[in-house]
């Protein structure tokens, strides 16, 4: 017999028994639909992920304060009992701002007033930056306008608020020109930012953006900053560009050039924390996929009590075949190709109802305003198939020996 008499065989075989045969291969359909929908949603939230990073700037590195420890546990409990870094400055954000690849920077500090509008009080989040931000910030100026470097260093009285802020203060009427109260000041509304969304925990369109030196100075008293962001230039330059900013960063703050335990600061890149994001993600997706395989061997099971009771069936069928001249190896085949066939069949069926519940998924985060991308990597439908087939073997291995290996003259007399 040839393979292709044997796949017409196997399709006979399948459809005078459809019923049996399509719930024997469900737990292969639901296990291989799993396996697709774990990856592409993994795709989708990869993707994500670098949009949401994106959104802060392309090429972005970022100095912190930390506080200096030996371990992790000591920065917690330190931050615990409310110790915070003061050494970052707007000095050290213009020291790093000449850097060679340096496009530009802007310095931030975070902080909650209670905001006082017409008829209406509220506590409000305050971003403290200077005008720069939005030379890396893909944040953009719905109404009005951005404060200027020069408002910013004679600490006027402005801001720009978020969508959901102006919106919390001002209700339904036009901000533009009216003020806001910050512990008993007033403020001018000089702009209002287009609605943006959330990253995450952090949702842009609540903030209220403030000249970084007015806030020091006029609203929280102090003269250092908890962040420095800066776009760079070159990627091949990132790892030397952190060198530099460590160096920078040690001089000016006086810590010992051999001793990294010491430093009040840490920086990061976004490729660092896309990386971190990708390698947990990708360990969950393992894992995911890992669990769906369970119900893959609970399928192949299925297929092997269901084989093996197609050779009780067939017992006399397989002897009649040997005793005109079968050969072992053709029984063996014959099993065998019916139960990748049943696999194989709930392998496409699964593929194609995992593609349909990714791509719902996908819909439906887009449709909520996520960037999620509809994605199924041609690996995962190898993966699938190649599962799928694996499946059939084995599982298909123990019943196609069985057949194979019945004594004519005994399988003749069991009916």
């Amino acid at each position: 017999m040839t393979w292709r008499n044997y796949f017409i065989y196997s399709i006979h075989h399948f459809r005078r028994h459809l019923v049996r045969s399509l719930l024997t291969g469900l737990g292969i359909v639901i296990g291989i639909a799993a396996v697709i929908i774990v990856i592409s949603a993994g795709q989708g939230l990869k993707g994500f992920l670098v949009s949401q990073f994106e959104s802060f700037g392309a090429n972005l590195l970022q100095v912190e304060t930390r506080l200096p420890a030996t371990s992790q546990a000591d920065e917690v409990m330190a931050r615990g009992f409310g110790a915070v870094v003061t050494t970052l400055t707007l000095d050290d954000m213009m020291a790093m701002r000449t850097h060679p690849n340096i496009v530009s920077n802007y310095a931030g500090q975070i902080g909650q007033e209670v905001a006082t509008g017409p008829g209406t009080r509220k506590t409000v989040n305050i971003f403290g930056s200077t005008a720069t931000v939005l030379d890396i910030d893909t944040a953009k100026v719905g109404q009005g306008r951005f404060f200027t470097d020069e408002e910013d260093l004679s600490l006027a009285r402005v801001v720009v608020l978020g969508s959901k802020a102006a919106a919390d203060l001002f209700g339904n009427s036009n901000p533009i020109g009216q003020y806001i109260k910050l512990r008993q000041q007033n403020f001018k509304v000089i702009g209002v930012m287009e609605p943006r969304g959330g990253m995450l925990f952090f949702d842009y369109d609540v903030y209220v953006y403030v000249p970084i030196r007015t806030l020091q100075k006029q609203l929280m008293g102090i003269d250092y900053v908890s962040f420095v962001a800066s776009q760079y230039r070159d990627k091949d330059k990132l790892a030397s560009t952190i060198d530099d900013f460590s160096y920078l960063l040690r001089v000016r703050h006086n810590i010992p050039l051999d001793d990294p335990d010491k430093d009040d600061f840490i920086i990061t890149s976004n490729e660092d924390v896309l990386d971190i994001f990708n390698t947990v993600i990708g360990g969950f997706t393992i894992l995911l996929v890992a669990l769906a395989c369970i119900s893959l061997i609970v399928g192949g099971v299925g297929i092997m009590n269901i084989m093996y009771v197609s050779v009780l069936e067939r017992t006399f069928e397989i002897g009649l075949r040997k005793a005109v001249g079968a050969r072992r190896e053709q029984i063996l085949k014959q099993f065998l190709v019916e139960a990748v066939l049943i696999t194989g069949l709930g392998g496409v069926t699964g593929i194609i109802v995992g593609s349909i519940i990714s791509y719902l998924i996908s819909f439906v985060a887009s449709y909520l305003g996520f960037a999620w991308g509809f994605s199924v990597p041609l690996y995962s439908i190898i993966l699938a198939v190649g599962f799928s087939a694996a499946t059939g073997l084995i599982f298909g291995l123990y019943p196609a020996r069985r057949a194979a290996d019945l004594n004519p003259i005994e399988a003749l007399s069991y009916e």
